[in-house]
C-alpha cells in the first residue's frame, strides 16, 4: 500500500532522521506522492512554586536558532535526495503538533522515529511517539 500525503515529523535525532529517510524512499516509490517535513520546538519554560519562572530572551532566541537550523537540515536532506517536499517549522507542544497537522493537511500517513531528542521521560517508546501512536486517525509509521 502507497500513500500519497506523506508527513514526517523531523528533530535531528537519529531515529528522526532514518524516519525522514525512509519517508524519503516512499516518496521516490510513488512519484506522485507529496511529502511534508514538520519541524516541531518549544519554548522551554521553568516552573517556580505555583508559576512560571521568565526566561530570559536570549535562551528564547537559541531555541528559535536551533530550530531554524534543524528545520534547514531537513530541507538539506531532501535536496540531497532529489526529492520536493515542504518543510515546516511550528512551535508548540510536538505530539499535538503532529496530530494537528496530520489532520488539517488530510495526510494519510505520519512517519516518525520512535525515539527523539527528548529526555528522561522516553523508556520503550518515545513520549512524543507514543502519544502520536495513540491519538492518530490516520497510520502511523514509527522508525528505529
Amino acid at each position: 500500500m502507497l500513500f500519497n500525503k506523506i508527513v514526517a515529523a523531523y528533530d535531528g535525532s537519529k531515529a528522526a532522521t532514518k524516519a525522514l529517510d525512509k519517508a524519503i524512499e516512499l516518496v521516490k516509490l510513488s512519484p506522485e506522492a507529496t511529502l511534508e517535513v514538520v519541524h516541531v520546538f518549544d519554548f522551554p519554560r521553568f516552573y517556580v512554586a505555583e508559576g512560571y519562572a521568565p526566561v530570559p530572551a536570549s535562551v528564547n532566541q537559541d531555541f528559535y536558532e536551533l530550530a531554524e537550523k534543524t528545520a534547514e537540515e531537513a530541507r538539506n536532506r531532501l535536496q540531497a535526495a532529489g526529492v520536493k517536499g515542504k518543510v515546516e517549522l511550528i512551535q508548540g507542544a510536538p505530539a499535538e503538533v503532529i496530530l494537528d497537522y496530520a489532520k488539517k493537511h488530510n495526510n494519510d500517513v505520519i512517519i516518525i522515529g520512535s525515539r527523539g531528542l527528548g529526555g528522561i521521560r522516553e523508556f520503550v517508546l518515545g513520549s512524543v511517539s507514543h502519544n502520536v501512536v495513540q491519538h492518530a486517525r490516520v497510520p502511523v509509521l514509527v522508525i528505529k
